[in-house]
């Protein structure tokens, strides 16, 4: 399966369509028990008997295959959130319940993470992506800090600020609210700001450079 956001320490991923998801086979090497036995639970839960729906199935099972240290591919399952409380539900003991917490906080703080990429991804699309071919593992201060320091440049505030002094829906897109010139603006910074990604791997050095390159621009008006 695609990842977006590569696996952790605890085998939570993002997929392509901004789905986190764990890999059985770190729940298996966790909760201390033999791959074929996670997967025979899998197996019980999913199937047409169990009293889950398809649709349930579907969307919280994907199975999906790896290699084993001999080349052999064997079978895997990719599960969402859901799928995963599903399946541990049954694992019970003091050991068991640490493992789901500490599962269910990844979760969370993945999930966190996903709302974070997204919201930028629609404001600099340009910027996210070079975010990410710059940090194997990016964390959502990666795409934030950016995002806020090019918000704070043009329009003088994050743009969750600016959705709090606007009255804006919480996570809702500030373009609309803005005006051609900042939206202008915005889209030049956050190309420039690709490159100075590279060069100056420093937050202070790229925000001097894009201050000054605005007050550049504003200037030749």
């Amino acid at each position: 399966m695609k990842e977006l956001i590569p696996k952790d320490e605890y085998g939570i991923f993002v997929d392509a369509h901004d789905t986190a998801r764990v890999d059985s086979l770190f729940v298996a090497e966790f909760f201390e028990k033999q791959h074929k036995h996670v997967l025979r639970d899998i197996a019980k839960i999913t199937e047409p008997t169990s009293g889950l729906s398809e649709e349930f199935i579907k969307n919280n099972f994907v199975s999906d295959f790896y290699k084993d240290v001999t080349g052999r591919r064997l079978p895997c399952y990719q599960m969402t959130r859901d799928g995963f409380t599903m399946l541990v539900m049954g694992y019970t003991g003091q050991k068991a319940m640490r493992f789901k917490e500490t599962y269910i906080k990844r979760f969370n703080e993945m999930e966190s993470f996903i709302k974070t990429l997204i919201s930028a991804r629609q404001e600099f699309p340009l910027l996210t992506d070079n975010i990410k071919l710059l940090h194997e593992n990016p964390k959502p201060y990666h795409f934030s800090n950016e995002c806020d320091m090019l918000n704070r440049i043009v329009i003088g505030m994050s743009a969750k600020q600016f959705r709090l002094a606007n009255g804006i829906e919480k996570g809702k897109s500030i373009r609309p609210y803005l005006n051609k010139e900042q939206i202008d603006m915005l889209e030049t910074l956050q190309k420039v700001d690709v490159g100075l990604l590279v060069a100056f791997p420093n937050y202070e050095d790229r925000k001097r450079h894009l201050e000054w390159y605005k007050a550049k621009i504003e200037e030749e008006k």
